[in-house]
């Protein structure tokens, strides 16, 4: 397993280059995507601003390649108010520096219209000055720690009670398997111990013991868990305990592995994941994650027909564009979310009858659009997208039964009334946030 697993994982991050190489080289041949080009006036220009390289490479390069795909799509129907979209491709490197380097340069320099990108919060923090001061707009596709309530960013992802909240209260639940003990392993840096401590409020809120609660953190491309799983394993050696992980990027890989190796399982002590995802499993054998569990908004599993033929176009889009894995590569809630901020940017473009930012994010408040997870609504209020929330199982195949889903559509709530229960985010009535009465 050892080997199959770090070979598989060496493939794909070789797959990422190979990704953003081609990507350069059609570039240069077709001019579409050539940062250097110069926008003809029927062209409008948005960047894409995803790590193709370093550690976030393996969750961040399919976001490209889905909002590459959108961009296809809707120039091949027409464009948007009569223009063609040409992306400008840019890679920040998994650098949380280069990101505010790359977002300034697409900005200003190439003087995009929207900008579709980041993953991690800190590679979010690090841009906010940017698009803030430069009257920019970033369309962000990925589950959040909210306490944000940024004019310059459409958060598409989900807040805290969309994925955090949901996914603690059905491990506590009888269905869940009543879980008594949680372990908070997360990657040190702002999303995991935001979650952390709305995770932690809210367990303590249900009568689950302080002492029953474990945080941890490690650093970004953190290899060795052996240590971590020790501490683990006698943490849930008299039963009912489970881990609660924000672990991102590449790091997965070795703490999933090394879970294994120690003889842990779903059965003993399960994962709940808040970062790992189909495209993840990609990247590791998947026999022994089999039962470990996952929360998000979406699963390629939806069987809605959209859903289907979604899931069907991106793998021709990938094997039609020679890109690494081809016809078997698989979508996820962020590839999901990646595409559907392109088609809410050029819906509320269309409505608005201009691609101006203060226009656009108007045009934005309560929009509909018929996503592959069915339809989504943005807020009358804030920028942030209501939709389901569902929890799924790790099959041996990398895709997920799903085992829980959401009523409906789920409001977002940008501040956590956990740990935030005197402040809410409004731009059409108060400016952004505000302290509620």
């Amino acid at each position: 397993m050892k080997c199959s697993m770090f070979k598989s994982f060496s493939l794909l991050l070789l797959g990422a280059a190979v990704s953003f190489s081609s990507c350069q080289q059609g570039a240069s041949k077709s001019g579409t995507t050539d940062s250097t080009a110069t926008a003809s006036k029927e062209t409008v220009k948005i960047g894409v601003l995803h790590s193709l390289s370093g550690t976030m490479a393996i969750s961040e390069v399919s976001l490209k390649d889905a909002v590459q795909m959108a961009v296809d799509e809707i120039n091949a129907k027409g464009g948007v108010l009569g223009k063609q979209i040409e992306p400008v491709i840019v890679d920040p490197a998994s650098d949380w520096d280069l990101f505010a380097e790359k977002a300034k340069e697409l900005l200003i320099d190439k003087k995009v219209s929207a900008v579709f990108g980041c993953w991690t919060s800190v590679s979010r923090k690090s841009v906010l000055p940017v698009f803030e001061q430069n009257n920019g707009l970033l369309f962000y596709p990925v589950q959040y720690e909210g306490e944000e309530c940024s004019n310059s960013v459409i958060y598409t992802g989900a807040t805290p009670n969309q994925q955090l909240i949901p996914a603690a209260e059905y491990l506590m639940s009888e269905k869940g398997g009543g879980y008594k003990k949680f372990y908070l392993l997360g990657t040190d840096y702002v999303f995991p111990r935001t979650a952390n401590k709305i995770l932690k409020a809210y367990l303590l809120s249900k009568g689950i013991p302080k002492e029953n609660i474990v945080e941890e953190y490690t650093p970004f491309h953190h290899q060795d868990y052996q240590t971590i799983i020790s501490k683990i394993k006698r943490f849930a050696a008299d039963g009912k305990a489970c881990i609660l992980s924000t672990i991102n990027g590449d790091s997965n890989v070795p703490f999933y592995k090394e879970f294994a190796n120690q003889g842990l399982s779903a059965a003993t002590c399960p994962i709940m994941a808040f970062s790992v995802a189909e495209d993840e499993l990609r990247s590791m054998d998947t026999e022994f994650l089999v039962g470990h569990l996952a929360a998000w908004n979406y699963f390629q599993s939806n069987d809605l027909p959209e859903n289907k033929k979604f899931v069907e176009d991106f793998k021709a889009f990938c094997a039609k564009k020679g890109l690494p894995g081809g016809d078997k590569r698989v979508t996820d809630d962020p590839i999901c979310w990646a595409y559907t901020g392109v088609y809410l940017w050029a819906k509320a473009a269309e409505k608005a009858g201009s691609f101006e930012v203060s226009k656009v994010r108007n045009a934005l408040y309560s929009l509909e659009f018929d996503s592959p997870d069915g339809l989504v609504k943005m807020d009358p209020r804030n920028h942030h997208l209501a939709k389901p929330v569902v929890i799924g199982e790790i099959k041996p195949d990398g895709q997920f039964d799903i085992i829980w889903k959401s009523a409906g559509l789920v409001d977002p709530q940008p501040w956590s009334p956990l740990t935030s229960p005197d402040k809410d985010c409004d731009w059409v009535n108060h400016n952004g946030t505000y302290a509620k009465k």
